[in-house]
């Protein structure tokens, strides 16, 4: 099949070959949001901690005599039906979120996802794609006289500037071929890839 090939004024300049088995998948639903589940799920870090009915500060002498006073019994103040005990079930730093996806599945999931995109005319490869200085008001101009407003730019060992003008803005992120994520990918209104960073993508994915 066949990308649109882009100028770096945004300009239509004509295609460019890429492979059916990467740009040209079924769209498989079930599998593209298991990969987007434990990728997340990987991403995230458990640090919420709370005590349980062990670890709060609490006498273990019993409140009052088990017979007798006409109300419920209780054992310890700790307890999680007490204002002030432990929780029953607590949350842990120690929580393990971590979900497992082969590498076969990851990459069929990122196929599947590039190959719906394709569909929407929401990829397009660039010969290059740099601004001049550091600066984040020339990448917003560039971008904006593209049309761009939301974009995903895969580059191959972008140049600092590149880097730099993109990270102050939110609707623009800036990713080598090997860190692209299907949550980056789905994120973002319009993909482009520079012709370099294709190769690599075909490399890593055919």
């Amino acid at each position: 099949m066949e990308l649109k090939l882009l100028n770096e004024q945004g300009q239509a300049s004509g295609n460019v070959a890429a492979p059916d088995t990467i740009f040209a998948r079924d769209f498989n639903e079930p599998l593209i949001h298991q990969v987007v589940v434990a990728y997340q799920a990987n991403a995230r870090s458990a640090n919420r901690a709370q005590k349980d009915r062990s670890e709060v500060r609490h006498s273990t002498k019993k409140p009052w005599r088990q017979k007798g006073t006409g109300r419920a019994r209780a054992g310890m103040t700790s307890s999680p039906l007490w204002r002030g005990g432990g929780r029953t079930f607590p949350n842990s730093p120690e929580e393990n979120y971590t979900q497992k996806v082969n590498k076969k599945m990851f990459r069929a999931g990122i196929c599947s996802i590039l190959s719906q995109l394709v569909r929407e005319d929401r990829v397009a490869v660039v010969d290059q794609f740099s601004v001049e200085a550091p600066k984040t008001k020339l990448l917003a101009q560039k971008l904006k006289g593209m049309g761009l407003d939301s974009v995903l730019v895969i580059a191959d060992s972008p140049d600092d500037n590149l880097l730099l003008a993109a990270r102050n803005l939110a609707n623009v992120l800036v990713l080598e071929p090997k860190h692209a994520d299907p949550v980056a990918l789905i994120h973002y209104k319009k993909v482009l890839i520079t012709k370099q960073a294709l190769a690599k993508v075909e490399e890593m994915l055919g």
